[in-house]
Protein backbone atom coordinates (compact mmCIF):
# COMPACT_ATOMS: atom_id res chain seq x y z
CA UNK A 1 0.00 0.00 0.00
CA UNK A 2 3.00 2.30 -0.02
CA UNK A 3 1.75 3.52 -3.44
CA UNK A 4 -1.75 4.43 -2.16
CA UNK A 5 -0.38 7.83 -0.09
CA UNK A 6 1.33 9.03 -3.08
CA UNK A 7 -1.41 8.26 -5.76
CA UNK A 8 -3.87 10.49 -3.74
CA UNK A 9 -4.62 14.05 -5.36
CA UNK A 10 -4.19 12.09 -8.68
CA UNK A 11 -7.14 11.87 -11.33
CA UNK A 12 -9.58 8.29 -10.69
CA UNK A 13 -8.26 7.31 -13.84
CA UNK A 14 -4.81 7.92 -12.95
CA UNK A 15 -4.84 6.35 -9.90
CA UNK A 16 -6.20 3.17 -11.11
CA UNK A 17 -3.41 2.40 -13.31
CA UNK A 18 -1.01 3.51 -11.09
CA UNK A 19 -2.40 0.53 -8.88
CA UNK A 20 -2.53 -2.16 -11.01
CA UNK A 21 1.60 -1.02 -11.88
CA UNK A 22 1.91 -2.02 -8.04
CA UNK A 23 0.58 -5.21 -8.61
CA UNK A 24 -2.47 -5.04 -6.63
CA UNK A 25 -4.57 -8.00 -7.01
CA UNK A 26 -7.65 -7.92 -8.88
CA UNK A 27 -9.97 -8.50 -6.08
CA UNK A 28 -8.45 -5.59 -4.60
CA UNK A 29 -8.46 -3.03 -7.33
CA UNK A 30 -12.24 -3.97 -7.84
CA UNK A 31 -12.52 -2.52 -4.23
CA UNK A 32 -10.59 0.42 -4.76
CA UNK A 33 -12.98 0.99 -7.95
CA UNK A 34 -15.95 0.75 -5.86
CA UNK A 35 -14.90 3.50 -3.06
CA UNK A 36 -13.76 5.55 -6.21
CA UNK A 37 -16.83 5.64 -8.14
CA UNK A 38 -19.59 4.32 -5.89
CA UNK A 39 -19.50 6.37 -2.67
CA UNK A 40 -22.95 5.08 -2.02
CA UNK A 41 -21.67 1.62 -1.91
CA UNK A 42 -20.51 2.76 1.58
CA UNK A 43 -23.07 4.12 2.98
CA UNK A 44 -25.54 1.07 1.80
CA UNK A 45 -23.65 -1.17 3.68
CA UNK A 46 -23.41 1.18 6.75
CA UNK A 47 -27.26 1.40 7.29
CA UNK A 48 -27.66 -1.99 6.64
CA UNK A 49 -24.45 -3.51 8.37
CA UNK A 50 -24.66 -7.63 7.33
CA UNK A 51 -26.98 -7.01 5.12
CA UNK A 52 -25.23 -6.59 1.66
CA UNK A 53 -23.46 -9.72 1.32
CA UNK A 54 -26.69 -12.18 2.37
CA UNK A 55 -29.61 -10.42 0.11
CA UNK A 56 -33.08 -11.96 0.41
CA UNK A 57 -33.47 -11.06 -3.01
CA UNK A 58 -30.63 -13.56 -4.09
CA UNK A 59 -31.63 -15.74 -1.51
CA UNK A 60 -35.03 -15.73 -2.56
CA UNK A 61 -35.47 -15.35 -6.64
CA UNK A 62 -38.70 -15.97 -7.85
CA UNK A 63 -39.94 -19.63 -8.41
CA UNK A 64 -38.78 -20.59 -12.22
CA UNK A 65 -42.19 -22.29 -12.41
CA UNK A 66 -43.93 -18.93 -11.86
CA UNK A 67 -46.37 -17.32 -15.18
CA UNK A 68 -44.80 -13.94 -15.89
CA UNK A 69 -46.12 -11.61 -17.78
CA UNK A 70 -43.64 -8.91 -18.23
CA UNK A 71 -43.94 -4.99 -19.59
CA UNK A 72 -47.32 -3.95 -19.20
CA UNK A 73 -48.22 -0.90 -19.74
CA UNK A 74 -50.17 0.46 -17.22
CA UNK A 75 -49.65 3.83 -17.09
CA UNK A 76 -49.64 6.96 -19.72
CA UNK A 77 -48.45 10.71 -19.77
CA UNK A 78 -48.30 12.02 -23.02
CA UNK A 79 -45.31 9.45 -24.62
CA UNK A 80 -44.07 8.69 -20.68
CA UNK A 81 -45.34 5.26 -20.50
CA UNK A 82 -44.99 2.85 -17.19
CA UNK A 83 -44.72 -0.60 -16.75
CA UNK A 84 -45.28 -3.30 -14.46
CA UNK A 85 -44.29 -7.26 -14.23
CA UNK A 86 -47.04 -9.17 -13.21
CA UNK A 87 -46.36 -12.62 -11.34
CA UNK A 88 -48.83 -15.44 -11.53
CA UNK A 89 -48.79 -18.83 -9.18
CA UNK A 90 -47.82 -22.02 -11.55
CA UNK A 91 -51.31 -22.94 -11.86
CA UNK A 92 -54.20 -21.28 -13.19
CA UNK A 93 -57.32 -21.23 -10.49
CA UNK A 94 -60.56 -22.08 -10.90
CA UNK A 95 -61.62 -18.79 -9.14
CA UNK A 96 -60.31 -15.19 -9.43
CA UNK A 97 -57.34 -14.78 -6.98
CA UNK A 98 -56.39 -11.74 -4.87
CA UNK A 99 -54.22 -9.12 -7.00
CA UNK A 100 -50.91 -7.08 -4.69
CA UNK A 101 -49.84 -4.18 -6.03
CA UNK A 102 -46.09 -4.25 -4.97
CA UNK A 103 -43.94 -1.29 -4.85
CA UNK A 104 -40.17 -1.08 -4.21
CA UNK A 105 -38.57 1.36 -1.85
CA UNK A 106 -35.07 3.29 -2.76
CA UNK A 107 -35.73 6.84 -1.51
CA UNK A 108 -38.39 7.92 -4.09
CA UNK A 109 -35.32 8.75 -5.99
CA UNK A 110 -34.04 5.31 -7.61
CA UNK A 111 -35.14 1.53 -8.39
CA UNK A 112 -37.48 0.07 -11.28
CA UNK A 113 -40.01 -2.89 -11.14
CA UNK A 114 -37.62 -5.53 -10.50
CA UNK A 115 -36.09 -4.01 -7.13
CA UNK A 116 -38.74 -5.96 -5.22
CA UNK A 117 -39.02 -9.06 -7.76
CA UNK A 118 -38.27 -11.31 -4.90
CA UNK A 119 -41.45 -10.24 -2.77
CA UNK A 120 -43.55 -10.20 -6.03
CA UNK A 121 -42.39 -13.53 -6.59
CA UNK A 122 -43.50 -14.79 -2.83
CA UNK A 123 -46.27 -13.53 -3.30
CA UNK A 124 -47.58 -15.32 -6.40
CA UNK A 125 -46.34 -18.27 -5.11
CA UNK A 126 -48.42 -17.93 -2.34
CA UNK A 127 -51.52 -18.00 -4.40
CA UNK A 128 -51.57 -14.20 -5.36
CA UNK A 129 -51.43 -12.19 -8.68
CA UNK A 130 -48.56 -9.59 -8.15
CA UNK A 131 -47.92 -6.54 -10.03
CA UNK A 132 -44.39 -5.77 -9.70
CA UNK A 133 -44.23 -1.64 -10.64
CA UNK A 134 -42.09 0.86 -11.70
CA UNK A 135 -42.66 4.17 -10.96
CA UNK A 136 -41.46 7.86 -11.73
CA UNK A 137 -38.65 8.95 -9.48
CA UNK A 138 -37.94 12.31 -7.71
CA UNK A 139 -35.34 13.21 -10.24
CA UNK A 140 -38.32 12.71 -12.95
CA UNK A 141 -40.66 14.33 -11.25
CA UNK A 142 -42.14 15.05 -7.99
CA UNK A 143 -44.65 14.80 -5.29
CA UNK A 144 -47.75 13.69 -6.29
CA UNK A 145 -46.97 12.19 -9.19
CA UNK A 146 -45.09 8.98 -7.48
CA UNK A 147 -48.39 8.56 -5.92
CA UNK A 148 -50.65 8.96 -9.10
CA UNK A 149 -48.44 6.16 -10.35
CA UNK A 150 -49.42 3.79 -7.78
CA UNK A 151 -53.07 4.61 -7.97
CA UNK A 152 -53.07 4.13 -11.57
CA UNK A 153 -51.16 1.08 -11.16
CA UNK A 154 -54.58 -0.31 -8.62
CA UNK A 155 -56.70 1.06 -11.03
CA UNK A 156 -54.82 -0.92 -14.00
CA UNK A 157 -55.27 -4.38 -12.03
CA UNK A 158 -58.65 -3.54 -11.59
CA UNK A 159 -59.77 -2.52 -14.74
CA UNK A 160 -57.69 -6.13 -16.23
CA UNK A 161 -58.81 -8.43 -13.50
CA UNK A 162 -60.84 -10.71 -15.90
CA UNK A 163 -58.21 -11.06 -18.00
CA UNK A 164 -55.71 -12.57 -15.67
CA UNK A 165 -57.98 -14.56 -13.51
CA UNK A 166 -57.72 -11.25 -10.85
CA UNK A 167 -60.81 -10.77 -8.17
CA UNK A 168 -61.63 -7.15 -8.58
CA UNK A 169 -62.97 -6.78 -5.10
CA UNK A 170 -59.75 -7.65 -3.20
CA UNK A 171 -56.89 -5.18 -4.19
CA UNK A 172 -54.08 -5.25 -2.11
CA UNK A 173 -50.79 -3.42 -1.71
CA UNK A 174 -47.87 -4.10 -0.23
CA UNK A 175 -43.97 -1.75 -0.21
CA UNK A 176 -41.41 -0.99 2.27
CA UNK A 177 -39.34 2.30 2.68
CA UNK A 178 -40.28 4.78 0.01
CA UNK A 179 -42.52 2.08 -1.31
CA UNK A 180 -44.09 1.91 2.14
CA UNK A 181 -45.33 5.07 2.16
CA UNK A 182 -46.93 4.90 -0.87
CA UNK A 183 -48.72 1.82 -0.11
CA UNK A 184 -50.15 3.50 3.23
CA UNK A 185 -51.30 6.58 1.15
CA UNK A 186 -53.13 3.80 -1.24
CA UNK A 187 -55.01 2.76 1.78
CA UNK A 188 -56.25 6.04 3.44
CA UNK A 189 -56.18 8.38 0.55
CA UNK A 190 -58.83 6.82 -1.94
CA UNK A 191 -61.00 9.61 -1.32
CA UNK A 192 -58.56 12.41 -2.62
CA UNK A 193 -59.18 12.97 -6.20
CA UNK A 194 -56.06 15.31 -6.34
CA UNK A 195 -54.20 12.58 -5.69
CA UNK A 196 -55.83 10.23 -8.20
CA UNK A 197 -53.68 11.54 -11.48
CA UNK A 198 -54.62 11.36 -14.99
CA UNK A 199 -52.48 7.84 -15.98
CA UNK A 200 -55.50 5.52 -17.22
CA UNK A 201 -58.40 4.04 -15.97
CA UNK A 202 -60.08 6.77 -14.85
CA UNK A 203 -63.67 5.39 -14.11
CA UNK A 204 -62.39 3.04 -12.24
CA UNK A 205 -61.43 2.80 -8.31
CA UNK A 206 -58.07 2.86 -6.54
CA UNK A 207 -59.36 2.00 -3.61
CA UNK A 208 -57.30 -0.82 -1.54
CA UNK A 209 -58.50 -3.97 0.82
CA UNK A 210 -55.42 -4.30 2.37
CA UNK A 211 -51.95 -2.51 2.91
CA UNK A 212 -48.59 -3.69 4.18
CA UNK A 213 -46.60 -1.29 4.85
CA UNK A 214 -42.80 -1.88 5.54
CA UNK A 215 -41.00 0.77 7.59
CA UNK A 216 -43.30 3.75 6.22
CA UNK A 217 -43.09 7.20 6.46
CA UNK A 218 -46.54 8.31 7.89
CA UNK A 219 -46.36 12.00 8.60
CA UNK A 220 -43.23 14.02 7.16
CA UNK A 221 -43.94 16.60 9.36
CA UNK A 222 -42.70 14.95 12.16
CA UNK A 223 -39.48 13.43 10.97
CA UNK A 224 -35.69 14.37 10.46
CA UNK A 225 -35.36 15.73 7.08
CA UNK A 226 -33.53 14.82 4.95
CA UNK A 227 -32.18 15.23 0.92
CA UNK A 228 -34.36 12.65 -0.52
CA UNK A 229 -37.83 13.25 1.11
CA UNK A 230 -36.87 17.08 0.28
CA UNK A 231 -36.16 16.03 -3.32
CA UNK A 232 -39.68 14.01 -3.51
CA UNK A 233 -41.86 17.08 -2.39
CA UNK A 234 -39.62 19.52 -4.24
CA UNK A 235 -39.84 22.09 -1.79
CA UNK A 236 -38.40 22.71 1.81
CA UNK A 237 -41.20 21.99 4.74
CA UNK A 238 -40.66 25.95 5.49
CA UNK A 239 -41.82 27.02 1.95
CA UNK A 240 -44.54 24.58 1.44
CA UNK A 241 -46.32 22.98 4.64
CA UNK A 242 -49.38 22.60 2.56
CA UNK A 243 -47.54 19.89 0.56
CA UNK A 244 -45.51 18.14 3.41
CA UNK A 245 -48.83 17.25 4.98
CA UNK A 246 -50.58 16.28 1.68
CA UNK A 247 -47.62 13.79 1.10
CA UNK A 248 -48.77 12.63 4.35
CA UNK A 249 -50.72 9.10 4.92
CA UNK A 250 -51.75 10.22 8.42
CA UNK A 251 -53.92 13.27 7.47
CA UNK A 252 -56.40 11.01 5.31
CA UNK A 253 -56.76 8.83 8.04
CA UNK A 254 -60.93 7.84 8.29
CA UNK A 255 -63.49 5.29 9.07
CA UNK A 256 -62.83 3.68 5.65
CA UNK A 257 -59.35 3.76 5.47
CA UNK A 258 -57.86 0.11 4.25
CA UNK A 259 -56.69 -2.57 7.24
CA UNK A 260 -53.50 -2.24 7.72
CA UNK A 261 -50.00 -4.43 9.12
CA UNK A 262 -47.35 -2.43 9.96
CA UNK A 263 -43.99 -3.95 10.30
CA UNK A 264 -40.75 -1.71 11.61
CA UNK A 265 -37.90 -1.93 13.56
CA UNK A 266 -37.83 -0.36 16.50
CA UNK A 267 -33.74 0.57 15.85
CA UNK A 268 -34.51 1.90 12.74
CA UNK A 269 -31.92 4.81 11.81
CA UNK A 270 -33.97 5.90 8.60
CA UNK A 271 -37.38 5.78 9.37
CA UNK A 272 -38.06 5.90 13.17
CA UNK A 273 -40.49 3.29 14.21
CA UNK A 274 -42.61 5.92 15.82
CA UNK A 275 -43.82 6.82 12.54
CA UNK A 276 -45.91 3.65 12.23
CA UNK A 277 -47.06 3.88 16.03
CA UNK A 278 -48.69 7.13 15.32
CA UNK A 279 -50.45 5.88 12.04
CA UNK A 280 -52.09 2.70 14.38
CA UNK A 281 -52.95 5.10 16.91
CA UNK A 282 -54.67 7.24 14.11
CA UNK A 283 -56.48 4.23 12.70
CA UNK A 284 -57.47 2.90 16.41
CA UNK A 285 -58.84 6.72 16.80
CA UNK A 286 -61.04 6.49 14.00
CA UNK A 287 -61.96 2.89 14.90
CA UNK A 288 -60.05 0.98 11.69
CA UNK A 289 -58.02 -1.97 11.88
CA UNK A 290 -54.18 -1.40 12.23
CA UNK A 291 -51.77 -3.97 13.33
CA UNK A 292 -48.01 -3.25 14.09
CA UNK A 293 -45.63 -6.05 14.11
CA UNK A 294 -42.40 -4.43 15.50
CA UNK A 295 -38.90 -6.50 15.08
CA UNK A 296 -36.22 -5.69 18.05
CA UNK A 297 -33.29 -5.36 16.03
CA UNK A 298 -33.52 -4.85 12.71
CA UNK A 299 -31.81 -2.65 10.01
CA UNK A 300 -34.59 0.09 8.17
CA UNK A 301 -35.02 -2.38 5.25
CA UNK A 302 -35.16 -5.88 6.78
CA UNK A 303 -36.78 -6.99 3.90
CA UNK A 304 -33.56 -7.47 2.22
CA UNK A 305 -32.06 -9.86 4.96
CA UNK A 306 -32.24 -13.22 4.51
CA UNK A 307 -32.67 -13.15 8.25
CA UNK A 308 -35.94 -11.08 8.42
CA UNK A 309 -37.28 -11.73 4.44
CA UNK A 310 -39.11 -15.31 5.49
CA UNK A 311 -40.81 -14.82 8.99
CA UNK A 312 -42.52 -10.85 7.52
CA UNK A 313 -43.40 -12.10 4.53
CA UNK A 314 -45.23 -14.85 5.48
CA UNK A 315 -46.88 -12.40 8.23
CA UNK A 316 -47.76 -10.52 4.99
CA UNK A 317 -49.17 -13.25 3.34
CA UNK A 318 -51.57 -14.34 6.20
CA UNK A 319 -52.75 -10.68 6.83
CA UNK A 320 -53.76 -10.60 3.05
CA UNK A 321 -55.55 -13.55 3.30
CA UNK A 322 -57.82 -12.55 6.81
CA UNK A 323 -58.09 -9.23 4.99
CA UNK A 324 -59.24 -10.26 2.03
CA UNK A 325 -61.47 -13.52 2.87
CA UNK A 326 -63.39 -10.69 5.70
CA UNK A 327 -63.64 -8.20 2.88
CA UNK A 328 -65.16 -10.62 0.88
Amino acid sequence: MRGWKSAQGLEPNTTIVYLVEKDMSYKLLLVVCALLFCPEAVAIRQNNAGESSNLASKAFPPPANLRIVRDLIYARYGERQLRLDLYLPPQKSDRPIPGIVVVRGGGWRQGDKEAFAFIAGYLAKSGFAAACIEYRTSAEARFPAAVHDTKAAVRWLRANASRYGVDPQEIGAIGGSAGGHLVALLGTSHYEKELEGVGGNPDVSSRVQAVVAMAPVTDFRSIPLDRSAEAFIGQPLKEQPGKWKAASPIVYVNQESAPILLIHSRIDKSVPHEQSVILQVRYKEVGRHAELVTIADADHAFWNSTRWFQEYMEQSVGFFRRIMQKAK
